[in-house]
C-alpha cells in the first residue's frame, strides 16, 4: 500500500490537482460571462496550484526520465560504464542543486511564515504558495537519490563488485 502510494504519490496529486483547477478556471469563465460576476478567489488558487503543480510535475518527471536534456556530451563516450558513470555525475550535481533548493525554499518558507504574509484575495498564507520548491525540490532530491542508487548498482554490480 504505502509503496504504491510512494510510486504514484506525484501522480495522483497531479492529476487530482488539475481536474480542480480546469473545473475551478471553467467555473470562473462561466461566472464572469454568463452571470457577469466573478469569484474574487479562483483565479488565485489556479495560479497557487499551478505552482505546486510545476514543482511536483519536476518530481514526477525525474522518476518517470522525462526531463530534457542536452546529449551531446553523452553521445562522445564510447563506453556504457562511461555512460552511466557521466549521467551519475550529472546526477550528483542535479541533486545538489535540487539540495540547494530545499534549504533556499525552506529558508524564503519559513520568513513568510514568521512575517505573516497572506495572499490579497484569500487571506492565505503566502507561505504555503512558496511552499511548493522545498517540497517539490524535497520529492525530487528523493527521486534522484533512488535514480542514483539504481545507476552505481548498474556499474558496480548487486554485490558491489565491478561488472
Amino acid at each position: 500500500m504505502l509503496k504504491k502510494l510512494w510510486d504514484n504519490l506525484e501522480e495522483y496529486i497531479l492529476v487530482y490537482s488539475m481536474m480542480f483547477s480546469v473545473a475551478l478556471v471553467f467555473i470562473q469563465v462561466i461566472m464572469r460571462y454568463v452571470f457577469s460576476n466573478s469569484l474574487s478567489w479562483s483565479e488565485e488558487l489556479a495560479r497557487y496550484l499551478f505552482l505546486w503543480q510545476i514543482w511536483l510535475g519536476a518530481s514526477y518527471a525525474v522518476k518517470e526520465h522525462r526531463h530534457l536534456r542536452i546529449e551531446v556530451v553523452q553521445d562522445l563516450i564510447k563506453t556504457r560504464k562511461g555512460k552511466v558513470c557521466f549521467e551519475l555525475f550529472a546526477m550528483l550535481l542535479w541533486l545538489g542543486f535540487s539540495l540547494f533548493m530545499v534549504y533556499e525554499g525552506g529558508t524564503l518558507t519559513k520568513l513568510l511564515l514568521q512575517r505573516g504574509q497572506v495572499s490579497p484575495a484569500m487571506r492565505i498564507p503566502m507561505a504555503y504558495a512558496y511552499a511548493s520548491v522545498p517540497v517539490g525540490c524535497a520529492l525530487m532530491s528523493a527521486r534522484l537519490c533512488a535514480e542514483i542508487a539504481k545507476n552505481i548498482r548498474s556499474v558496480f554490480g548487486e554485490n558491489g563488485g565491478a561488472s
